[in-house]
């Protein structure tokens, strides 16, 4: 059937257009199906359809630009859910260690928690399933754990009590669990509040607005805002907390591509007036953040209303428009460029088809000094703009780079220290320090401010992890294990805090040790702000000729 069903198709195509014939001209949907039927039908071996059209697909689209891609039906769902903000499941978060899922704490108000389910707590199995110490894959762990919201879910947990372990069976009801993007809101000073956003997501401009009206009751009269290592999300996420940043009716971004007529997003509030359109603001920023990250770091920086503070971002300035297939596939299909109310591009340069090359740009950046040097920012001076407030000069190419540039520092960084990481020792150490310590800790540190303002790592607690690390078989380096101690400090505190309290306390930890934090903190509350944003001081770039 399938063979008479290709004779016909080719007969007619041939016969029913004379003049296709005579100039042997095919049209190319039907030449690219002809194809997949001559291979089905004639190969000498069986082989899989689906495979073949979907391998065809990606093929066509490694020929464009490094951001138009296909995703199968289950690709799909995991790159949408994470934006969606929320999912179903049994609302815990948790790690891998040795192959044994460890909670590290569960959703407030969620399934986990109303049965009883603790911090610290293994799972080990799921539906009489083991998912302990068998090699299974995360992604495995989840789909058993996750499900249609109202079903339910047998657990088996192993817990530690008085230094015996304990085996707790739970029946968990699978609830709608919230995704946040924003990791932390605190009050950096007195006077300023931080804000560090992951992800634009469906929920973020809420989960902003609430996390601004907190801190505007603990006296927040300022704001850092950190974007650092965010790869982006929705437009309109970006745009909406935008609209509370910027003077209503103020242009965020605009679109544009060759089918793609140009289209304006206008900044607008909530509701009223906006939640910070005044009082001073710093956005940080590196070469991991991209797209919305760019869109709300680009519009800041030309209306001058805040300083941004780091490094050049990643340069991720291209629309992708999704195209769903009836199956559950999509293909993400680049239609336009974003341009920053200036008419910045943010894209960086790309060359079609040359997908190994772009994503090697970070690895070029970090060899041609750029990460370490501010002057090693190549600016073209045909890209040349000013801002649209006080004039001053800034430069498009692609990426955002910052009004105030901070160097990676790579100093407390050792193949060591790598290598302790990537065995998981520190967070083996964690996870048994906490489980040995979990109360005591808590009794004596009752908030995580206590906690940060008084927990310091100890010289033992250094040794235990150093030989932990030997016993993964990473040989010990004294040299190097004391040029990354102040890298260990921070590391173990940070993860002790937040398997104690929340993500939150992770960054309140960290951001005492990151230069870009420390950068930030101090020009917010510098003389020499209104410098920067006026132009009188900050040094115009260098810029060659195109």
């Amino acid at each position: 059937m399938r063979k008479l069903f290709y004779t016909i198709l080719a007969a007619g195509l041939l016969i029913s257009s004379g003049l296709l014939a005579q100039k042997n001209v095919l049209p190319l949907d039907q030449k690219l199906r002809m194809a997949e039927l001559i291979v089905a039908d004639y190969y000498v071996d069986t082989v899989n359809e689906n495979k073949l059209v979907e391998t065809a697909i990606r093929s066509m689209l490694e020929e464009l630009d490094p951001h138009s891609q296909y995703s199968t039906a289950e690709e799909t769902r995991e790159l949408n859910e994470p934006l969606a903000g929320n999912f179903s499941g049994i609302g815990i978060t948790f790690n891998m260690n040795k192959d044994t899922l460890y909670v590290i704490q569960t959703v407030s108000g969620g399934p986990s928690e109303r049965v009883g389910v603790l911090s610290g707590d293994r799972i080990i199995a799921v539906n009489d399933t083991a998912i302990a110490g068998v090699g299974m894959k995360n992604s495995a762990i989840m789909k058993r754990l996750r499900g249609p919201k109202g079903t339910t879910v047998d657990v088996k947990v192993l817990r530690r009590n008085a230094g015996a372990n304990d085996t707790i069976d739970f029946r968990i009801t699978r609830a709608d669990i919230p995704i946040y993007s924003v990791d932390a809101a605190y009050m950096a000073d007195p006077r300023t509040g931080y804000i560090r956003i992951n992800k634009f997501s469906a929920e973020t401009p809420k989960e902003f607005a609430t996390a601004v009206k907190d801190l505007r009751k603990q006296g927040m009269q300022q704001l850092i805002l950190d974007l650092s290592d965010n790869g982006g999300g929705y437009l309109n996420a970006a745009v909406e907390i935008l609209g509370e940043l910027l003077e209503p009716g103020r242009m965020a971004v605009y679109t544009e591509g060759r089918t793609s007529p140009r289209y304006d997003y206008t900044a607008r509030p909530s509701s009223g007036k906006p939640l910070l359109s005044d009082g001073r603001l710093v956005v940080m920023a590196n070469q991991y953040s991209a797209s919305a990250s760019e869109i709300t770091a680009g519009a800041v920086q030309d209306w001058d209303r805040g300083v941004i503070v780091g490094r050049r971002t990643f340069g991720k300035g291209l629309v992708q428009r999704p195209f769903p297939f009836p199956d559950g596939s999509m293909m993400r299909l680049t239609v336009a460029h974003y341009y920053t109310p200036t008419g910045r591009d943010i894209q960086k340069p790309y060359t079609n088809g040359d997908s190994k090359g772009y994503r090697h740009d970070i690895i070029d950046r970090l060899n041609s000094g750029e990460l370490m040097h501010a002057d090693s920012i190549k600016y073209v001076d045909s890209l040349r703009v000013n801002t649209l407030r006080s004039g001053r000069v800034i430069y498009g190419g692609g990426g955002i780079s910052p009004d105030v540039f901070v160097p990676l520092d790579t100093a407390d960084f050792t193949k060591y220290y790598r290598d302790v990481v990537a065995k998981g020792a520190i967070n083996q150490f964690t996870i048994r320090f906490v489980d040995d310590n979990r109360k005591e800790l808590k009794k004596r540190y009752k908030t995580d401010t206590e906690f940060v303002n008084g927990f310091e790592i100890t010289p033992s607690m250094l040794d235990s992890l150093y030989a932990m690390a030997t016993k993964e078989g990473v040989e010990f380096n004294e040299e190097q294990a004391r040029q990354s101690e102040p890298l260990f400090r921070m590391n173990l505190k940070a993860l002790i805090g937040r398997d104690l309290y929340d993500q939150a306390t992770y960054f309140k930890v960290y951001n005492r040790y990151d230069p870009i934090f420390r950068e930030a903190l101090k020009v917010i509350n510098s003389d020499g702000y209104d410098r920067i944003l006026d132009g009188s001081d900050r040094p115009v770039p260098q810029a060659g000729k195109e």
